[in-house]
């Protein structure tokens, strides 16, 4: 890593909040980033950089227990600059801890949600330096922004 370089965690859980993450590679190039999701199989989308916690949810008492251990030893020891997540769990651990820890944090909503924010993106919010909407009805005053475009 050169002095220049970010340490990026990028996170999200599977399905769409994967994909709207790996939309947002180009703007990750001249950084090292560290993925982390909750599918080995991602990792023939983004090769060796990849780290994978348990998929939980809040009905999951004891996995998201797990999960959230989980994610706490990786941000301890890839020690990021920059964590940034489009949902759900474990984006919000990654946000949480990250904050923790000093990193700047990013969370954007997923487009899924276009009737209400996520509740996620809800506990996010706390945490997050940055918190993003990808409607622009959904943007308050006090948070999210919206900045426009759609992942």
């Amino acid at each position: 890593m050169t002095r220049s370089q970010t340490r990026i965690l990028a996170v999200a859980s599977g399905g769409g909040h994967w994909v709207q993450l790996l939309r947002l590679r180009p703007a990750f190039e001249q950084h090292q980033v560290t993925y982390m999701t909750t599918s080995a199989a991602y990792a023939r989308d983004v090769g060796t950089g990849l780290v994978t916690v348990t998929d939980a949810n809040l009905k999951e008492k004891s996995r998201l227990a797990r999960m959230f251990l989980q994610v706490f030893l990786h941000i301890v020891r890839l020690r990021p600059n920059v964590v940034i997540s489009t949902g759900a769990a474990p984006g919000f651990a990654a946000i949480l801890f990250g904050r923790l820890v000093g990193a700047r944090t990013i969370w954007i909503d997923s487009i899924a949600n276009s009737e209400k924010l996520s509740v996620s993106g809800r506990f996010a919010r706390h945490f997050a330096n940055l918190w993003l909407t990808q409607w622009p009805h959904l943007a308050r005053p006090e948070g999210p922004e919206y900045w426009g475009g759609v992942l």
